[in-house]
């Protein structure tokens, strides 16, 4: 178990990075963020509130909308916070920095994280597979995000390439396009996908494992319906 009261909230991690499980000390009247049905348990003094997230936009798109407040009410209170994936969990100070999630990446912050939708681009979006939307958390204090697999953090210094279901997060100044592999005979012929090229100086967290090939590896064990 890792326990951390270096900056920020009170916490500590388990069970990292298979199975992350995210526990929080919430002094008196303190709110943390957690995003909608990550809730594991908490103290009955903590009281739940629901807020939009991403306005009409994600809600056309069909991403997730809702980001929970956790308050702690007559005393300090202690919440567990576990994602959907099972994976890694990783925790960032920020000190009036900018971090961009995946849409499926964002866990929980402090209350005094702005966390807000960003448009990718019709171009980005489709052709990275993944969503049209990103997660732009910025400001001073915590923020947890997670994966499917565990997470590794890579310094950028000039430039790397990232498939794109690998990317987790990165830092605010690096730029990105992206590209596929060899050109598209090779994306249709070569097993590899699409990457994300990204340029200049900043972090990258990428993740172990993505969904898609481990969806096809348990395909064929799926029970099939007799006609």
């Amino acid at each position: 178990m890792e326990n951390t009261v270096i900056k920020g909230m009170d916490f500590s991690l388990e069970c990292n990075p298979d199975f992350g499980f995210l526990t929080v000390n919430l002094p008196s009247n303190k709110k943390i963020k957690v995003e909608a049905a990550a809730m594991a348990s908490m103290d009955t003094n903590l009281v739940m509130k629901t807020k939009l997230k991403g306005g009409f936009s994600r809600f056309l798109s069909g991403e997730s909308l809702f980001i929970n407040e956790f308050t702690a009410q007559n005393g300090s209170g202690q919440i567990q916070i576990a994602p959907a994936c099972p994976g890694d969990i990783k925790h960032v100070y920020l000190e009036n920095e900018t971090i961009y999630l995946q849409n499926t990446s964002f866990l929980a912050s402090d209350e005094s994280i702005k966390v807000e939708s960003k448009w990718q681009g019709l171009t980005k979006g489709f052709f990275s597979g993944e969503s049209f939307f990103l997660i732009r958390c910025s400001g001073t204090g915590d923020l947890w995000f997670n994966s499917y697999g565990g997470i590794i953090e890579i310094d950028v210094t000039d430039g790397y390439v990232v498939d794109t279901s690998h990317v987790v997060a990165f830092t605010e100044g690096l730029e990105y396009s992206v590209k596929s592999v060899g050109g598209y005979k090779s994306l249709f012929f070569s097993g590899e996908g699409l990457v994300c090229k990204f340029t200049g100086q900043g972090k990258v967290w990428i993740q172990t494992r993505k969904i898609s090939p481990f969806v096809s590896w348990i395909h064929p064990f799926r029970p099939k319906k007799n006609n």
